[in-house]
């Protein structure tokens, strides 16, 4: 057998396993390293294989042959296809403008970056490119930058104190995570936890915060009272690198460790003791957290970690938070995507820049001289999360034409209508197009809505590079094992069909993707394929307090505290707490949505037998004391209902989870029932999308995303006939 080292794309974080092809043509992933604490692998990674030879996988395309969402379906090659996209695709950009075509993509499902496909729109003029990571990670990158002016990275290799706000990673969810926080506390580094429910890291934590789900802003405010309040604080960096720190001072005052503990529901002691340990065992970490991403106070609840970062001195340090930036030799996506190629009037035209800027080309303008001047590029877009439509606001304009038409939408690797909040609008948005087109291996709710859907190749037929999403200078390749299975195609090969097609070809003058990695690897001397066989991770030596030199990529050249860029769009340029949707007698309980299941990634998996079998149905998780009141015992199936819409799901009646608060899981459907708009496999059945609103009360302020941690909602046991 002969073993290629690959990056596993079953997840978003990248784990770069072995892949061994046998004699019978099966593929076997295994970790690189096998010892238990460092094996980077999980059961997705294992059971991949499983899920691209299954016999339901979409190996050619295909084209819809009744109305949108009946299931009906013919066969067509590409050529058939990309003529008539392209040619569609024209016609409605010559009728509504190049911004009626819209595109939601997740980079990992794709692992070619989003460079392509950012670089087509912004050559034919669209602004309208949305994304998963609006929700996830990349919302967390935009809002760094503006604290100062990049993503910093973890260092868990020195670190002599980690954080996690509401992350719970685990052996079979975020693994090198898991794996990186078990060596630091084996090498004694201490461990908080903030987390409503007990949950597994919280029982390994050194101090353990059950705060109110979505109170992580008012829990940081309270932590800077004490740090601030205790000169606990790094006073020569504060006086030298940051600007804002007096007027921030005047908002801690407004947040007293008394109201802090009222509204969190943590005790003043907890919270002190958790802060000075933080302060006091540096150098320490914050890490990336899903949670604080998908709250109606994100961006407050972003930025107070990045000023708990620099006020306690741990950024840009060993064992603190890193500041990569771009890699020196290798070409970076943000480059390859073509940003200075898009009309600042198209840019202007991007869906929800006018109410919810944060993460869009208006809201990052002043972003982009500081970054050029330190780190050398224009544009930074890290793990995509900047430059992106508003996600709420490109639906609506699908489904309303407010405030223009969007007729042309493509999902890539996405399953788009359950992948944000407001399900219902997202489906009258798909139905209400001209084209629809996705990329996909399997029939997904959103797939059985397509005009065209096309099969994509997968992680072991191709070969990739990857930097982390742009967030890291830590190059990784992936090598291709074997050939793509019928007619499965990468989605560079998309991008090149339809731009050959539309005018723009010779701006894709790579023939295929192994000719587009040459290219961004060619500064090193090599080929890609020589590369990759010679390092399968490659990095500069890391240098650290770089801005120093440089200052930060900050239009002040500081560590924003008060932000001049929120302050210039409007907003309020310190953080704040704001009040979380109330619950009433109809709706007695909260909800909290969004958390991905070990079996599963998001949407994906449910299609394979072997991570089935260990999670057959969709779980909701209640105290024991709400199952009690409600007449509810484990596996009974219940309805979970809010203003939004209502999903079902069996309870698990758990004494880990706190009183008053429900657990639904990320992503339910089932891939073997019914297809088609009706029933969408489920998705209309089980589906947490379409219990999460999307409404003003329900959004960030300042990027427009939705609040998932703690939505009032009512539960009630289903009987047979329901």
């Amino acid at each position: 057998m002969n073993q290629k080292k690959v990056l596993c794309s079953s997840c978003d974080i990248y784990c770069q396993v072995g892949a061994e092809r046998r004699d019978d043509g099966l593929v076997q992933i295994k970790a690189l390293d096998p010892r238990p604490d460092r094996a980077n692998i999980c059961m997705k990674g294992v059971h991949a294989p499983e899920g691209f030879d299954h016999p339901n996988r979409i190996r050619y395309p295909l084209k819809r042959a009744g109305a949108r969402g009946a299931n009906k379906w013919q066969r067509v090659s590409w050529d058939v296809a990309l003529d008539d996209i392209a040619g569609r695709l024209g016609t409605l950009i010559a009728a509504h403008g190049p911004e009626a075509f819209a595109v939601s993509e997740s980079p990992w499902n794709i692992q070619t970056g989003s460079g392509m496909s950012r670089r087509f729109m912004n050559l034919i003029g669209s602004p309208n490119w949305l994304s998963g990571v609006a929700l996830c990670a990349g919302n967390t990158a935009a809002i760094n930058r503006m604290v100062y002016g990049w993503y910093p990275y973890p260092d868990y290799t020195k670190t002599n104190c980690v954080v996690l706000f509401g992350h719970n990673p685990w052996k079979h969810s975020w693994t090198p995570v898991y794996n990186s926080i078990r060596q630091a506390q084996k090498r004694g580094a201490k461990l908080i936890v903030l987390d409503p429910r007990r949950s597994e890291n919280a029982e390994l934590a050194d101090i353990w915060l059950p705060l109110r789900v979505g109170t992580d802003a008012a829990m940081c405010l309270g932590w800077l009272h004490v740090i601030i309040n205790e000169n606990l604080y790094d006073h020569d960096f504060v006086a030298r690198w940051t600007v804002g720190f007096d007027a921030l001072c005047r908002r801690i005052r407004d947040y007293p460790l008394d109201r802090v503990a009222a509204i969190t529901g943590v005790n003043p002691q907890q919270i002190t003791a958790a802060a000075r340990l933080y302060a006091t065992t540096s150098p320490a970490v914050i890490p990336w957290s899903p949670i604080t991403d998908q709250q109606r106070n994100s961006t407050s609840a972003i930025r107070l970690q990045g000023i708990l970062r620099a006020l306690t001195g741990n950024l840009d340090v060993p064992g603190g938070e890193v500041l990569h930036g771009f890699h020196p030799t290798i070409v970076n996506d943000s480059e390859l995507e073509l940003h200075d190629q898009l009309p600042s009037a198209q840019k202007m035209k991007q869906l929800g820049s006018d109410i919810h800027p944060a993460f869009t080309y208006r809201g990052t303008a002043s972003l982009n001289e500081p970054t050029k001047r330190v780190w050398g590029h224009e544009y930074a877009n890290i793990v995509a999360g900047s430059y992106m439509a508003n996600p709420s606001a490109v639906f609506q304009a699908m489904a309303d034409s407010i405030p223009y038409p969007v007729k042309a939408f493509f999902s890539l690797g996405n399953n788009t209508v359950m992948s944000f909040a407001n399900m219902q609008l997202i489906y009258r948005g798909l139905m209400n197009q001209d084209l629809v087109v996705a990329l996909e291996h399997v029939m997904t709710p959103t797939a059985q809505l397509a005009d065209y859907v096309l099969p994509g190749d997968s992680w072991l037929e191709r070969p990739a590079l990857s930097d982390g999403f742009g967030w890291t200078a830590i190059m990784r390749t992936s090598q291709q094992v074997m050939s793509p299975q019928g007619e499965c195609r990468n989605v560079y090969d998309l991008w090149k069909g339809l731009a050959d097609r539309m005018g723009i070809g010779a701006q894709f003058p790579w023939t295929n993707l192994n000719q587009l990695l040459d290219y961004r690897v060619a500064a090193m001397g090599k080929t890609f394929d020589e590369f990759a066989r010679d390092s399968p991770t490659h990095m500069e030596k890391l240098r650290f307090k770089k801005y120093e030199e440089t200052g930060f990529a900050t239009p002040t050249g500081k560590v924003e505290l008060y932000s001049t860029v929120l302050e210039s769009l409007g907003f309020d340029p310190l953080p704040y707490h704001r009040e979380e949707p109330a619950v009433s007698a109809d709706l007695p309980l909260l909800v909290f949505t969004g958390i991905r299941e070990p079996e599963f990634f998001q949407t994906g998996q449910r299609h394979i037998a072997s991570l089935r079998a260990r999670n057959p149905e969709p779980r909701a998780f209640l105290n024991p004391d709400d199952a009690g009141e409600n007449g509810i015992e484990t596996g009974d199936w219940i309805e979970v209902r809010t203003e939004q819409g209502k999903c079902i799901a069996q309870a698990m009646v758990r004494h880990e989870m706190p009183k008053g608060l429900v657990r639904v899981p990320h992503g339910w459907w089932k891939p073997e029932t019914t297809q088609g708009s009706r029933y969408l496999s489920g998705a209309w059945t089980y589906a947490d999308a379409q219990i999460c609103p999307d409404g003003p009360d329900y959004l960030d302020r300042e990027q427009g995303i939705p609040h998932l941690r703690g939505i009032a909602c009512a539960i009630r046991k289903l009987e047979q006939d329901d």
